[in-house]
């Protein structure tokens, strides 16, 4: 990774004016889809006051503002970023045991690469992420996403999030119930697009993460196996819980045979992970729209869950269907494209960089997909990743 830059006359003021000169990278260089032009200023924070410093700096001087963790939720404009890029590099797993609550209590900064969180969680005995291996990008990411696969969610482990909210320009603790955690989505996220203080936010929202507690069950054994494609790779059945490494195991397995796994070999890599959400839609409109062998999934509140490991009560009068079987059924395989921009070659929700693409080459395949879901099935494809600089 580059060295800090400051140039000499650097947007975000004095907060920064101290860090040694180097060359300053772009937002290809910061990014999984490996796309973005450069940025006016680059920073890299060790600590959460370097990191409240630089966004503060950022703000007071009217700088807009980009704060990166593993980049890989981001699609960026090949002009770049015109204002500060901060990336958090703070790396910990500050776990705590308890054996009076069977429970240990997880902070870790929001620079943490979140994987390691896993195999951290897996290799201590700490029950209710293990599901969530392989996914990439940093750990602050994950409640702002709502990070969820292969049946469990982060909104099932949180504890608490400290953040810094630029509106009111001080560190907050907020508790799980006031992130408004819903599928892929909470009160971080919404805030990129909210115009409180009579500003929009975007593309780093108003509450930047400085860290994040979880509360882990003590346990060798995994959380119950709830999803049915995880279920039959491990040869159990849905409900059953078995060994938390295993589990970790089966499921990079299977993200590595959907090009799900970072790999710089791999170009079904040079993504974004899953490009659009899983559409959410009250039964009439699914009943209308939907043929009848589309899949049809229940649409679970995971931030309601009672206890670790307890089952998430069902939202009724909504279905949630699949957007890779939606794309595939209007026509659009894997490996659909030509150019520089295609589908994955291993899964078809995810767009991928074959080398030497672009911003506007991967948006142009995004609307093609999108535009073709949209006539077959009259169903509105929403993209995953913060657009930065770029429209879809």
């Amino acid at each position: 990774m580059a060295e800090p830059t400051t140039p000499g006359t650097d947007p975000a003021g004095a907060a920064l004016a101290e860090r040694p000169a180097g060359p300053r990278p772009t937002l290809a260089d910061l990014t999984t889809l490996r796309v973005g032009g450069p940025v006016a200023a680059y920073a890299e924070t060790h600590s959460e006051a370097e990191l409240v410093d630089a966004v503060r700096g950022a703000d007071e001087a009217g700088t807009p503002l980009l704060v990166l963790g593993g980049g890989s939720n981001i699609l960026a404009a090949d002009a770049g970023f015109d204002g500060l890029v901060v990336r958090d590099a703070r790396r910990s797993v500050d776990g705590v045991a308890d054996s009076s609550c069977a429970g240990a209590n997880v902070v870790v900064p929001a620079g943490q690469p979140w994987d390691e969180v896993v195999a951290t969680a897996v290799a201590e005995g700490w029950m209710g992420v293990e599901a969530l291996s392989g996914i990439p990008g940093s750990t602050g990411a994950t409640p702002v996403q709502n990070v969820g696969a292969y049946g469990q969610e982060v909104a099932e482990t949180l504890s608490s999030v400290r953040v810094y909210d630029r509106l009111e320009r001080r560190t907050r603790l907020l508790a799980v119930g006031e992130l408004g955690l819903g599928y892929r989505t909470s009160l971080l996220k919404r805030s990129l697009t909210d115009d409180a203080g009579g500003r929009p936010w975007g593309p780093t929202g108003r509450y930047v993460v400085l860290d994040v507690t979880f509360q882990l069950r003590l346990a060798t054994l995994s959380a119950p196996v709830r999803y049915a494609e995880l279920a039959r790779s491990l040869g159990v059945d849905v409900g059953a819980r078995v060994p938390a490494a295993e589990v970790r195991e089966a499921v990079l397995a299977l993200r590595r045979g959907k090009g799900m796994v970072l790999d710089p070999e791999d170009h079904d890599t040079w993504s974004a992970g899953s490009f659009f959400t899983n559409p959410v839609l009250p039964l009439a409109i699914a009943e209308e729209r939907l043929p009848a062998d589309a899949p049809r999934f229940p649409v679970t509140d995971h931030a309601a869950i009672g206890q670790i490991g307890g089952t998430a009560p069902v939202v009724e009068g909504l279905v949630k269907t699949s957007a890779a079987w939606l794309i595939a059924r209007a026509g659009f395989e894997k490996g659909f494209g030509q150019g520089p921009a295609t589908l994955s070659t291993k899964h078809p929700l995810a767009l991928t960089n074959r080398g030497s693409a672009t911003a506007a080459d991967l948006l142009a395949l995004a609307r093609t997909v999108r535009d073709g879901v949209r006539d077959r099935f009259g169903i509105e494809l929403v993209p995953e990743p913060v657009l930065v600089g770029v429209e879809l």
